[in-house]
């Protein structure tokens, strides 16, 4: 059975993930558990009469969280009953990304599910992102961020970035595998780059990923960089349907020293179709 870890704040993109999570999954055996994180760090640097003043705002929200929560459960066992899939919920006093952490450590989950808010210009600067700050800080777990406005009806396609410049262990390519046999998905491996020639251990690379994708649709595309990675993957994407985009988390350091551009960023903030980013241990 596969653990899911979906995180909410009770909004309307969270609702979102939820709800792909569920019809993503629909035909495999889940047990889904639904995260809200409240943060309480800022007690510790208050004194004892503005401690037990903002004791009882948390005791507010730990009251919030449990109602919300239970309204959540209540909603899903009567419009989204699957007796492939069980839900439970935990609120948690601490940020999300502790929350998350010990959520999955905890539990061993398989994978996380967040939804996103795009932010553009200025935004973008100065608001700070709880997926961003997730992809960054939590490590050895798949995550699929959902974009508020993605309305999930089938996999056809997953575009998998990659310039082979790393090794493809069978173990960290496995979510992105599963999801391609689960809705006989076809794997399009898309490089981005300027010239496609490729070195000894770029082909070497290659010739192993294609062996972890044997039995499986899969083809090489290449993708003509233009003003950015992550604009040349925009533009390749939307000429496909139906379909999500997968990167190695860690390769974003690559990148950006390369070339200066916060990949993982760009995409997290940016994409208009799900993303599933692999753990950093592929």
């Amino acid at each position: 059975m596969k653990k899911i870890l979906l995180t909410t704040d009770f909004s309307d993109n969270a609702w979102n993930a939820i709800f792909t999570a569920l019809k993503l999954f629909a035909n495999e055996k889940c047990e889904f558990t639904i995260l809200h994180a409240y943060e309480p760090s800022m007690l510790n640097l208050l004194d004892n009469k503005s401690q037990k003043r903002l004791g009882v705002i948390y005791d507010s929200l730990s009251q919030y969280s449990e109602q919300e929560m239970q309204e959540v459960l209540n909603y899903l066992e009567t419009n989204h009953h699957n007796p492939n899939h069980s839900v439970n919920s935990v609120s948690k006093a601490a940020t999300l990304t502790e929350a998350i952490e010990e959520e999955t450590q905890e539990k061993d989950m398989d994978l996380l599910i967040m939804g996103t808010q795009g932010a553009t210009g200025a935004k973008e600067v100065f608001m700070g992102s709880n997926t961003v700050k997730a992809i960054k800080t939590v490590k050895n777990i798949p995550i699929l961020t959902v974009p508020s406005a993605y309305n999930f009806q089938r996999l056809k396609d997953i575009v998998f970035a990659t310039d082979f410049m790393q090794q493809y262990e069978k173990h960290g390519l496995q979510p992105l595998t599963d999801l391609a046999k689960l809705w006989d998905a076809n794997v399009k491996i898309a490089h981005v780059a300027v010239s496609f020639a490729l070195n000894d251990i770029q082909k070497k690379n290659k010739s192993v990923l294609e062996q972890r994708l044997k039995g499986l649709k899969h083809e090489f595309v290449e993708v003509p960089f233009t003003t950015s990675i992550s604009n040349a993957l925009d533009t390749y994407v939307d000429t496909i349907d139906d379909g999500i985009l997968s990167i190695i988390r860690h390769h974003h350091t690559f990148w950006q020293k390369v070339i200066g551009e916060p990949v993982i960023k760009k995409i997290a903030f940016h994409s208009n179709i799900p993303v599933l980013f692999l753990p950093e241990h592929i």
